[in-house]
C-alpha cells in the first residue's frame, strides 16, 4: 500500500506532540500491515507526551507513540502465517527476540531484548501501524472495537489478579486506574469474598464502587491501616494487588496482609521504595510476585475466557477523541478525572 496517512507524533526532544503526515509503512518479512481502528492512552503516552526523565532516556524522537489499539488486517509481509487480509486483531505489543534464555523457556514477557511498539518503534497513534504477524491476537469471537482495543492494561489486571488464588479471598488493590478498576471486576468474576481499594482520587474511587468494590478508601482522608481494619472485621487481607507503586500504598498493602498471604506487585514506583521485609514478608511467610505484562499467550487466553464468561469492560472507557484533540485527551489523563480514554483516527467509528 503506497500514499500517506495521518499521525500523531513525538517530533522532537520536548513536550508535546504533532499531527503529522506520514508515509503508510510497509510491512517486512513476518509483519502485517493492520489499519488502526480504535486506540487508547496509557500512562506510558503521557510520559512521553509530558517529555518527563523516563521519556527523555527512551525515546528517541521523531516517533509516532502509541501502544494499545485494534484493527484491521490490510497487508501481508513476505512469508506470513496464520494471519489474512481482512482479519479484526488486537496486538500484543511486547515484540520478543525469539532466542534468549526466558524467550526459549516460556518467558517471552520478560525477554532480555523486548521492543514496544510506540516506544522502540512507531506505534498506533496512525491510521496505520505494522506489527510482527506472530504478535496478533485474531477475534474468532464477537467483541467491542473500544474493549479489543485496551486489551493491553486489560491483560496486565489479568496477569496480576491469577497470579494469587482469589476464589473465597479478601482483596485489597491499592490504585484504581483503569488496570486496578479492571482488577476489581475480574476479582468480583472469579469469585473473591471481598475487594477493596485504596486510592487519593476521588472520581476513580467512585469508578471503584459502580463497578463492585466492597469497599473504597481514600488514603488522602483516611488511615489506611484503621480503615481496612474496619473493613474486614479486624482480619487483614488475603491477597494484595498493588497497582499504584506508591511506598506508602505498598507498606500498607503488605500490613494489612494476613500472614501466609500473596501479594502481585505491578505499580512501578518512580524512585528505590524501603520496606520492612522482616516483619512485611517473612516473618508473615507472605509470597510476592513481580508482574511485568502479559504472559504471551496464556494471558490473553485466560482474558479472552473471561469476557466470553461475561465479564464487562465497557464501564472502564469514559471518554472518547479523535487525533485532532490530543491535547485535550493528554492533559484529561494528567488529571484523573477519566477511566480509559479511546482514540478515533477519524473522530469516528470508521
Amino acid at each position: 500500500m503506497t500514499g500517506t496517512m495521518k499521525a500523531v507524533a513525538k517530533v522532537g526532544a520536548r513536550p508535546g506532540a504533532e499531527l503529522i503526515e506520514a508515509p503508510i509503512p510497509t510491512p517486512g518479512p513476518g509483519e502485517v500491515l493492520v489499519k488502526v481502528k480504535v486506540s487508547a492512552i496509557c500512562g506510558t503516552d503521557v510520559h512521553i507526551y509530558s517529555w518527563d526523565p523516563w521519556a527523555q532516556s527512551r525515546i528517541k524522537p521523531p516517533l509516532i507513540f502509541g501502544h494499545e489499539f485494534c484493527g484491521t488486517v490490510v497487508e501481508l509481509g513476505q512469508g506470513v502465517k496464520g494471519a489474512a487480509v481482512g482479519d479484526f486483531v488486537s496486538v500484543e505489543t511486547h515484540f520478543t527476540c525469539g532466542i534468549c534464555r526466558y524467550c526459549r523457556t516460556g518467558r517471552g514477557h520478560i525477554c532480555e531484548a523486548v521492543k514496544i511498539v510506540g516506544v522502540d518503534r512507531d506505534g498506533c497513534f496512525a491510521e496505520y501501524v505494522t506489527v510482527p504477524a506472530e504478535n496478533l491476537w485474531v477475534w474468532d469471537t464477537e467483541v467491542d472495537p473500544e474493549i479489543a482495543a485496551i486489551q493491553d492494561p486489560y491483560g496486565n489486571a489479568v496477569h496480576t489478579a491469577l497470579a494469587c488464588d482469589l476464589v473465597g479471598k479478601r482483596v485489597l488493590i491499592t490504585g484504581v486506574g483503569p488496570i486496578g478498576l479492571a482488577a476489581v471486576l475480574i476479582a468480583k468474576q472469579v469469585g473473591a469474598l471481598q475487594v477493596i481499594c485504596t486510592d487519593v482520587s476521588p472520581y476513580r474511587l467512585e469508578m471503584a464502587r459502580k463497578m463492585g468494590a466492597d469497599a473504597a478508601i481514600n488514603v488522602r482522608d483516611e488511615d489506611m491501616a484503621e480503615a481496612i481494619h474496619a473493613a474486614t472485621s479486624g482480619r487483614g487481607v488475603d491477597v494484595l494487588l498493588e497497582m499504584s507503586g506508591s511506598e506508602s500504598a505498598i507498606n500498607g498493602g503488605l500490613a494489612a496482609l494476613v500472614k501466609g498471604g500473596e501479594a502481585a506487585l505491578l505499580g512501578i514506583p518512580a524512585r528505590p521504595v524501603t520496606i520492612d521485609l522482616a516483619d512485611a514478608v517473612i516473618f508473615k511467610g507472605a509470597q510476592l510476585y513481580g508482574i511485568n505484562g502479559r504472559k504471551m499467550f496464556e494471558t490473553w487466553y485466560q482474558g479472552q475466557a473471561l469476557l466470553e464468561a461475561g465479564l464487562n469492560l465497557t464501564s472502564l472507557i469514559t471518554h472518547r477523541f479523535d487525533f485532532t484533540q490530543m491535547d485535550e485527551a493528554m492533559e484529561l489523563m494528567k488529571t484523573g478525572q477519566c477511566g480509559k480514554i479511546v482514540i478515533y483516527p477519524n473522530g469516528s467509528d470508521t
